[in-house]
């Protein structure tokens, strides 16, 4: 019993992490897609590090790394290796929900921020063929204008502004956007938080099997 056991719980956990880190491998190249056509870091003047493309190739090599970590660990029966993952995993999950308070509590900075970085960017649409790029694409996916509207375009708007006058500034249109899939955003990380702790639980009764067994073979 305890061996079949021991088998069922190594190969659900390795089958659990093979899928995550063929999902890194996936996110790690879709970041490295974005880095390679990057357009919208100009926008973030004082942090243009902080791209969709940076943020997808860091995710996706903690992934990997991880998920290669519980693969090597559970297949091998090796405990340091599924402690390890237990770890790394514990350390993401209290750095997620550290995060998503820090969100919350500085949402008003955050938005400033933002706000900030999108004047300052549009000031250098002429000086700048990136920024002018960048804008375009923001405008033409959004289908806004300007900051907070075509107001803040000095001269004529840009030809990728839509044609009603009464069209939102990107910056609220980002804002709606967040809001109306708040509910999605909120159902992914608890998912996410969820798949994590489910990841724990597997590593850690391995681990208590893994004893078992040794004890019962006399190892």
């Amino acid at each position: 019993m305890g061996m079949s056991s021991l088998k069922l719980l190594k190969y659900i956990l390795f089958s659990f992490n093979l899928f995550f880190w063929f999902c890194g491998c996936c996110i790690l190249g879709f970041g490295i897609y974005f880095l390679v056509h990057n357009k919208f870091g100009v926008l973030f003047w004082n942090h243009p590090f902080l791209t969709l493309g940076n943020v997808l190739i860091i995710v996706g090599s903690i992934i990997v790394v991880v998920a290669f970590m519980g693969c090597m660990g559970s297949i091998k029966e090796n405990k340091c290796l599924l402690m390890s993952f237990f770890g790394l995993l514990l350390i993401i999950l209290l750095a997620e929900v550290t995060l998503s308070i820090l969100l919350f509590m500085y949402e008003k900075k955050l938005s400033e921020y933002v706000s900030e970085g999108l004047s300052y960017s549009i000031k250098n649409y002429h000086q700048s063929n990136s920024t002018k790029a960048a804008w375009d694409s923001l405008q033409s996916f959004l289908q806004c204008c300007g900051v907070n509207g075509t107001s803040d375009w000095t001269g004529s708007v840009p030809e990728s502004c839509p044609s009603d006058p009464q069209t939102k500034g990107c910056y609220m249109q980002v804002k709606l956007w967040f809001h109306s899939n708040f509910l999605y955003i909120g159902i992914i990380i608890i998912c996410v938080c969820m798949v994590q702790v489910l990841g724990m639980a597997f590593a850690l009764t391995l681990n208590c099997q893994i004893d078992k067994t040794s004890q019962i073979l006399g190892l």
